[in-house]
């Protein structure tokens, strides 16, 4: 549960640095480090789902959550480098 806590508290916390930075390629790399901590969350719920402390569809749900999370992420990635090449 440890584990659930640290990589989702990551994820907010770098995306909050990042945009502190004032600068795209900073903000850039920031989002990029809490993607990571996204895909870490990921693992961290396969693991809960193989040693049977989740059931399978609080996984499914957790799973697409945090695949949609990711997309969102990826958008905002992209929308920075375009704002860096405009400026």
């Amino acid at each position: 549960m440890k584990q659930f806590v640290g990589s989702s508290i990551s994820v907010t916390a770098n995306i909050a640095e990042g945009y502190g930075r004032y600068h795209y390629q900073e903000n850039i790399q920031y989002c990029r480090q809490a993607r990571g901590s996204l895909f870490k969350l990921l693992d961290h719920l396969y693991v809960a789902l193989d040693e049977q402390y989740i059931p399978s569809n609080l996984f499914n749900d957790l799973k697409a959550e945090t695949f949609r999370v990711i997309k969102i992420l990826n958008g905002y990635i992209s929308h920075l480098k375009k704002q860096k090449t405009i400026c």
